[in-house]
């Protein structure tokens, strides 16, 4: 992407400045002055009050940050491989992967592991997906790795069964789809629907089940430690949320202050207070 089209996508999605003193994520290019503001493009919720928390705490000493809010459909990752930020903190492992490998891309690295949002299970019409009505419908992420995602929460919870296990040797998640499926009792079907919008679902007479990344449930007045009828297990959990960078700042003092106040206690104490189960530390995964 280049540099003046990212400029007008930051623009049109209204990516918002959080940090005290920040310019807009696209500002003169900082990246290789280690004195200067570390550039940050996050999910508002809870990337950006992870950082923000950081930066009040006093965990980064003497380093800068300058965080913008993605408000809506942004590529992040699009922007932090034109230069037009210097870091992004929004995404998990596999999806950054699925991401590079769809992209040509082979610049971004991923520096610390934070912290795991359980996916869920929600709806408005059932209290347990067991009563489920035959032939209902699943609303899913329109993403190759979340979608997959989803479909293990629903072997989890014991309404299909595919023909390969999360984490087994061999298993390629970006290549798990709805050919997977071996067992489908209740016959369910699949539609699938951009992120962010998958909490409005549910009041969709169509859908009967939506599966909801922990961060867009928090976004649309969810509770997943409550409200989720089947939430993602912790443990093993691959999907863990990452600050990346381009392998250009892996080494960037910035980035190495910032990776070690990610993955502080201090950090993980404040997830695990905030969010009441929520969001988990990485460390606790």
């Amino acid at each position: 992407m280049s540099r003046s089209r990212t400029r007008r996508f930051l623009a049109a999605f209204a990516v918002a400045a959080v940090a005290v003193g920040t310019v807009a994520a696209c500002s003169s290019d900082n990246s290789s002055d280690e004195n200067a503001p570390l550039r940050i493009v996050a999910s508002s919720v809870p990337h950006a009050e992870i950082l923000k928390f950081v930066e009040e705490k006093g965990l980064l000493g003497d380093t800068k940050i300058e965080v913008s809010e993605i408000t809506g459909d942004l590529d992040a990752n699009e922007v932090l491989e034109a230069g037009d930020t210097d870091a992004n903190f929004f995404q998990h492992v596999p999806y950054q992967e699925s991401w590079s490998k769809e992209k040509g891309v082979d610049d971004l690295v991923a520096v610390a592991k934070v912290h795991v949002e359980p996916l869920g299970a929600y709806s408005k019409k059932v209290t347990n997906v067991a009563d489920l009505r035959q032939g209902a419908t699943v609303a899913l992420s329109n993403n190759v790795t979340n979608f997959a995602r989803g479909l293990y929460l629903l072997q989890q919870a014991g309404l299909i069964k595919l023909d390969q296990q999360l984490g087994a040797p061999g298993t390629d998640i970006t290549q798990i789809s709805e050919k997977n499926i071996i067992d489908n009792p209740k016959g369910l079907t699949f539609t699938q629907v951009d992120p962010p919008q998958l909490p409005r679902t549910l009041d969709d007479g169509n859908v009967d089940l939506a599966i909801i990344n922990g961060n867009y449930a928090i976004e649309g007045g969810l509770n997943p430690a409550k409200d989720a009828l089947v939430l993602e297990k912790a443990e093993g959990n691959p999907y863990a949320n990452v600050l990346t960078v381009r392998t250009s700042l892996e080494n960037d003092a910035r980035v190495q202050k910032l990776t070690e106040a990610l993955t502080s206690t201090d950090v993980a104490t404040f997830i695990e207070q905030t969010y009441q189960g929520s969001v988990i530390p990485a460390s606790a995964t």
